[in-house]
């Protein structure tokens, strides 16, 4: 038998388990006895924090858990969007570990694939401050992959 997984939740704090959002009224230690799909509230990226090409990706890997049924077509927007990364980064090590990342998500772990694309926020903030990315293309990225901005 697998190993039980406990998360401790403070009083109001939610929880994202398979597409449903829990909130707790008090301090919580919850349990799971088998495999889940979770995200912890500070792990959601909100809209308009999605401001950078890497956190619109998470943004796009992050809807894949919190709405299964939409779960297909973020993963379509997914792909055309690490499509498009993988022309405009120009970093070695970033466009390995979007690779990594995207054979990630293609095996259906994106919870792994947050914590990866999480990893590289340092080094797109390094890049970005650089300007190895011109607004321009960053603002051609922005149109395509985050619509809801």
């Amino acid at each position: 038998m697998k190993s039980t997984l406990r998360i401790s939740l403070k009083s109001g704090e939610r929880i994202f388990i398979n597409g449903a959002v829990l909130r707790v009224d008090r301090k919580v230690a919850i349990e799971f006895l088998n495999d889940v799909t979770f995200l912890l509230e500070n792990h959601v990226l909100q809209p308009e924090a999605a401001n950078t090409p890497l956190k619109q990706l998470y943004f796009i890997v992050q809807m894949m858990l919190i709405n299964p049924e939409g779960a297909e077509q973020s993963l379509i927007m997914f792909r055309k969007s690490i499509l498009m990364l993988l022309n405009c980064f120009h970093n070695e090590s970033v466009l390995a570990e979007l690779k990594r990342i995207d054979a990630i998500v293609n095996s259906g772990r994106p919870f792994d694939a947050l914590k990866a694309i999480r990893a590289l926020y340092p080094t797109e903030e390094k890049i970005l401050s650089a300007q190895e990315i011109t607004p321009a293309v960053r603002e051609q990225i922005r149109r395509e992959i985050a619509p809801w901005q």
